[in-house]
């Protein structure tokens, strides 16, 4: 396998920063804020660098951090050999950038938030076995919550869980099946998509999916980190693999 792995981290985390006292300026958006002493987004950079099957790294970021970004962190992506790309506005538009800069040897496209920085080495693994033998894998976990659908305040149904999934990443896709996802992107509802695995099922793809549990978190408020903190921390020896750069080791 050759494996491209793109790391969204363009957000603008307008949730992250929500009812605290400081503005979108003076507070660090959520992918680059620390979790237990390292970068959400490099923690994510680490699962996937020194593998021998992950042949580019490709990180996206808003083009308002770009310089800064260069600066604090531009030895560990030259470290790791991450290539950066500017983001758009929307999710979809800054994978879509990042696709464009996708090598012509690659054959599968991994893509991973940069703040779901609790993976397990084992369900990169299995995702990327499961999308080479069937052409489109995610990793999801069952939904174990009772789920409500409310109207107007108040609960109308009870909704049935079983059989639902709560969607995670890396989700992983053939190169060429996610550009034609991509290039059918004009002919949808935009406002309604909310992850890639959806624009491939839009061209009748089956999407595998490899079970995980809701340890994957994916950090959206503040209060998220100290959770996965104790996440890292409970996995002190689940160590990502290979040499994780000059100060790496010292901080797991």
């Amino acid at each position: 396998m050759n494996i491209a792995v793109i790391i969204c981290a363009a957000g603008s985390s307008r949730r992250f920063v929500k009812n605290q006292k400081h503005n979108l300026e003076t507070v660090k958006k959520k992918q680059f804020s620390d979790v237990a002493g390292r970068g959400a987004f490099l923690r994510s950079i680490e699962f996937f660098a020194g593998r021998d099957d992950v042949k580019q790294i490709i990180m996206s970021i808003p083009a308002e951090d770009e310089e800064m970004f260069k600066i604090t962190h531009g030895a560990n992506l030259s470290f790791h050999c991450v290539k950066l790309c500017i983001g758009g506005d929307e999710r979809f538009e800054t994978v879509a950038k990042a696709l464009e800069l996708v090598k012509d040897d690659i054959n599968l496209v991994a893509i991973h938030d940069a703040v779901r920085c609790c993976l397990k080495g084992e369900w990169v693994d299995e995702v990327f076995k499961t999308a080479d033998k069937t052409g489109a894998a995610m990793l999801a976990c069952p939904v174990v919550a009772t789920l409500k659908k409310v109207e107007n305040g108040k609960i109308v149904k009870t909704v049935d869980r079983t059989s639902l999934y709560e969607a995670q990443t890396p989700q992983v896709f053939k190169k060429e099946m996610l550009k034609k996802a991509y290039a059918n992107l004009e002919k949808l509802d935009k406002s309604k998509i909310s992850d890639d695995a959806q624009l491939v099922e839009a061209l009748g793809y089956e999407v595998s999916i490899v079970e995980t549990d809701s340890s994957n978190i994916k950090i959206t408020t503040k209060s998220d980190i100290a959770i996965a903190e104790a996440i890292i921390k409970s996995r002190a020896k689940d160590k990502p693999k290979g040499y994780t750069g000059p100060y790496g080791d010292a901080q797991w």
